[in-house]
């Protein structure tokens, strides 16, 4: 037997990814290594950085069409997104934006080799991921954004949630896509949870095959430049169908309300669930006996006047109201101690909460669609994760994350103010997931109000550092804090409201926040923007928070030929 050479894809490096797909001479890079800008934060933690930041830029032709590949490089720092990384991700994404806008097609393509947010730049990865999350669900309306999966590292963390909020997916049975990482899980669940080092069990569970078999990719290849190369153009070309599955929000949801976690749900048995397509009848969820007083419920009450929920899942508290009297859907996460999901009955965001919130968010774009004001939509933010559990992985937690992202970018992009109270914690998947696509974000000065992407403990082991290390680490490099102060810094924030009482509100915090959130309100109808450009035009963005994300936009910018 004859045995072909193949031309690997998995096997490159990401430079090499971009320009083996794209038409031979047509290819040049953007923002390369020799434009020399790398992370100005990682020198400052004694890390070595790269002067392209591991994130590839090259725009050409591919069979003859304009398009644009981002390519990942997951042997820096694990292909984590920082500051500058993420700056041309999402830059090279509004640039395309941009350009289909005034009727020049360009097509995307997304080459994903990444375990999510670079922890040495944690909040800054937040920010960029939301930016870029942003950049995909608006672009969908011009042309298919493909997200390529090929293996080595795969998608994790964040970055899955834009992988999710692609047009379609393309995987080699290399790849891997989820929302935690096994080790991740391990770390924060135990070795029950997940044994990390399982691997025939990890690839049932996440590996590309897998993922195919369960519908939550579009197209598995064998690792060779042409098979992929031939996949997109089916995607572009039309005769493969855009499944659009964070808007299929019915269907998923009404199969995790109907699952029962007696036993452990094996791989084949998930796959046959998720594949399936067929809606299941209602499944009523039992009115939890313990109510617990978190912090994000005491707000969500005193916020609506004491409105009873609407929602269907115990887990996700959502009313309407009027703020003086402008309407407004009130939304907040808070812990459901009997949730069918063990690992997400503290507040998590788990496969319930994600669904669950795009189905409100959702119901409120369609029911205002020929509203001349659309209601004012306010996530309250009191989430101390996403949910860590064997199942929430199994089941696609990184789709039900997306799925409420979509939502809420699809509001904001009809119109919909949305503004953005943070009163608790606001972790890693769980604020991508509800509330970093508010148009305007305000948060209380209080030492109980923290923004991160994982854990102290998690981040220390990955890092490899004690956690007294990274907190001297965090005095240097602000993005990586948990305090609201040291977010601040960054320029994402409207206002930070001193003086509020954040774990026992009264009637005057009450006054306060409602204060802010109309002014904001207000400012979101001035200004009549409904991107995200505005945590990048602020004061403290432009002189100090974001000065290096506005300097990779205009190179994006003064390079794009």
């Amino acid at each position: 037997m004859v045995k072909v050479m193949t031309n690997s894809l998995v096997e490159s490096f990401a430079r090499e990814r971009a320009f083996q797909l794209l038409d031979q001479g047509s290819a040049y890079e953007i923002l390369g290594p020799f434009d020399r800008f790398g992370s100005p934060h990682l020198e400052k933690q004694n890390i070595v950085p790269q002067f392209d930041d591991g994130m590839i830029i090259v725009k050409g032709k591919l069979n003859g069409n304009d398009a644009v590949v981002i390519s990942i490089e997951g042997k820096f720092q694990g292909g984590g997104i920082g500051e500058v990384s993420g700056a041309k991700f999402a830059g090279t994404l509004e640039k395309v934006l941009k350009e289909c806008k005034k009727g020049n097609r360009i097509y995307p393509i997304i080459i994903y080799d990444t375990g999510g947010v670079r922890l040495q730049e944690a909040n800054y990865g937040l920010l960029s991921i939301a930016e870029i999350s942003a950049a995909i669900v608006e672009l969908r309306k011009y042309v298919p954004v493909v997200g390529i999966i090929p293996g080595k590292i795969g998608s994790f963390g964040g970055m899955s949630l834009t992988a999710g909020l692609c047009s379609a997916l393309i995987m080699t049975r290399e790849g891997r896509l989820g929302m935690n990482g096994p080790e991740v899980i391990q770390q924060e669940a135990g070795i029950r949870e997940l044994d990390s080092k399982n691997n025939p069990l990890i690839w049932k569970m996440i590996g590309g095959a897998a993922r195919k078999e369960a519908g939550l990719i579009d197209i598995l290849v064998e690792d060779d430049v042409q098979n992929f190369k031939e996949a997109i153009l089916s995607v572009w070309n039309g005769e493969i169908e855009l499944k659009n599955r964070t808007k299929q929000i019915d269907y998923y949801l009404s199969l995790y309300k109907s699952c029962t976690l007696e036993e452990r749900i094996l791989p084949e048995v998930a796959r046959e669930l998720l594949a399936a397509g067929t809606e299941r009848q209602n499944t009523e969820l039992p009115v939890p006996t313990e109510v617990v007083q978190s912090t994000g419920r005491k707000w969500f009450d005193l916020l609506t006047d004491g409105k009873p929920s609407i929602s269907e899942v115990p887990s996700v508290l959502v009313a309407d109201t009027a703020i003086n009297g402008i309407k407004a859907r009130v939304i907040a996460v808070v812990p459901n101690p009997e949730s069918i999901y063990y690992r997400a009955r503290k507040g998590e965001v788990g496969l319930l909460e994600g669904w669950t919130i795009a189905k409100y968010v959702q119901q409120a774009i369609d029911e205002d669609c020929d509203a001349a004001e659309k209601r004012l939509i306010i996530p309250i933010v009191d989430v101390p994760s996403q949910a860590f559990g064997y199942h929430e992985e199994l089941l696609g937690l990184y789709l039900a994350c997306s799925a409420a992202i979509d939502a809420y970018a699809t509001a904001r992009l009809a119109g919909h103010p949305i503004v953005t109270a943070i009163v608790g914690n606001a972790i890693s998947g769980a604020f991508l997931s509800h509330g970093m696509q508010g148009n305007r974000l305000i948060a209380l000065n209080d030492d109980g109000v923290n923004v991160h992407v994982m854990s102290k403990k998690s981040a220390a082991i990955i890092t490899m550092r004690s956690i007294e290390e990274l907190d001297e680490a965090a005095k240097e490099v602000p993005a990586m804090a948990y305090d609201i102060q040291s977010f601040n810094q960054l320029g994402a924030l409207y206002q930070l409201l001193d003086g509020v009482n954040a774990k026992n509100p009264n009637e005057e915090d009450k006054k306060v926040v409602m204060d802010a959130i109309i002014d904001a309100y207000y400012d979101i109808q001035k200004h009549k923007a409904r991107d995200l450009s505005c945590r990048l035009t602020s004061e403290i963005a432009r002189s100090v928070g974001r000065a290096a994300s506005i300097k990779v936009r205009e190179m994006i910018e003064a390079q794009w030929n």
